[in-house]
């Protein structure tokens, strides 16, 4: 893989980095099917327990290699279609592991790297990180499912702004908003250790937990999470964290 680095600094951690600094991280073709071979082995990969994403240099990510994906008008739109569709699923890829994912935003992370980062769970904001929506200031509707991830963070009012103005949200805004964490001087060692922490955690657990809290963002149903919560802390009893603490209460 020459366009992305994958790592593992901690047992159950791996740390990916987008490398291709010179384009400043923008995500081609090539970059995308990397990343779906990455996720493919933590999918299958049961030692798996957090994935931290970043980027080499001054940007997280700049966004969709433009001429590749929009460089010929006389493309039909059912073609154009079934190009993005594909190129979508680098990072919903991402976004469908069971294990949680960190996205350590160390700069702007723009169009397709917005996308990626909103993929992930969680985002740590370095001071120089951006998330900019800047498809309508290019003549493009959003696409990849930044309209879904935007308005589920910041509600569809900011949303809709964002969207029509083609916004960057600089780190300080993003962290009022709730769109990320810190912001931090070094988000990639706070995503890295956060990620440790999550990896402590008993691995049924920690993606039960994940899937409670997307099945209640979704849904906003409690009865269907309720539901899911009873069958995933009845398979939880058993484990021997759980039956450590009952025995110091009896």
């Amino acid at each position: 893989m020459d366009k992305i680095r994958v790592e593992q600094p901690s047992d159950g951690v791996h740390l990916v980095t987008l490398t291709d600094p010179e384009r400043r991280n923008a995500m081609g073709a090539e970059m995308g099917a990397q990343l779906r071979e990455f996720a493919a082995g933590v999918a299958a990969d049961d030692s798996a327990r957090a994935v931290v994403i970043t980027g080499e240099g001054k940007a997280f990510c700049a966004g969709a290699d433009l001429p590749a994906l929009f460089g010929d008008p006389d493309r039909h739109v059912t073609d154009q279609h079934a190009l993005l569709a594909e190129y979508y699923q680098a990072f919903l890829d991402i976004h469908r592991l069971a294990v949680p994912t960190i996205a350590a935003v160390n700069g702007p992370a723009v169009g397709a790297g917005l996308n990626l980062a909103m993929a992930c769970d969680i985002r740590v904001a370095g001071p120089k990180a951006a998330f900019a929506a800047t498809f309508a200031k290019i003549g493009l509707h959003p696409g990849g499912g930044c309209t879904h991830f935007l308005v589920k963070a910041i509600g569809a009012s900011r949303a809709l702004r964002t969207l029509l103005l083609g916004d960057a949200i600089d780190a300080e805004r993003a962290v009022s908003w709730g769109l990320a964490d810190g912001p931090t001087d070094d988000p990639v060692a706070e995503a890295k250790e956060l990620a440790e922490s999550f990896a402590a955690v008993d691995s049924p657990l920690s993606q039960h937990i994940k899937k409670s809290v997307r099945l209640a963002a979704a849904t906003g149903d409690l009865d269907a999470t309720l539901e899911y919560e009873t069958w995933a802390q009845a398979a939880s009893a058993s484990s021997d964290t759980l039956q450590a603490w009952v025995d110091k209460f009896r």
